[in-house]
């Protein structure tokens, strides 16, 4: 389960910069994950709480958004989203497309912290 290094990096991540600012009580960590990024968000979330377990992350929450995958069409010269029954293909015109914008993220993206 390559979830659980990921959450171990995202808290190494946060405790760094939590720690590089003074020691910040982290509440909660939000992160981007496009759909293919291939990680399982429930698995992540779980691995998560582990991975904060015995830390000052403790107790704090790994808030996910899911990102759509969107692909560009040359033909069309337009962002288009994808759904499963297209990939690889131009909804509009119906063309190829191998430039894929937006869906293979995983990034954090803020930190909200208590005062």
């Amino acid at each position: 389960m390559h979830e659980l290094s990921i959450a171990m990096s995202i808290v190494e991540m946060v405790e760094e910069e939590s720690a590089r600012r003074g020691g910040l009580q982290v509440a909660a960590v939000h992160l981007r994950i496009g759909q293919l990024a291939g990680v399982v968000k429930e698995a992540l979330v779980s691995s998560y709480e582990m991975a904060c377990a015995d830390t000052p992350l403790e107790g704090s929450q790994l808030v996910v958004e899911e990102v759509p995958v969107v692909m560009y069409c040359p033909s069309c010269d337009a962002r288009q989203p994808v759904l499963a029954s297209e990939w690889f293909n131009c909804p509009e015109c119906g063309a190829s497309v191998t430039e894929i914008v937006q869906g293979k993220e995983l990034e954090v993206v803020s930190l909200e912290v208590d005062e």
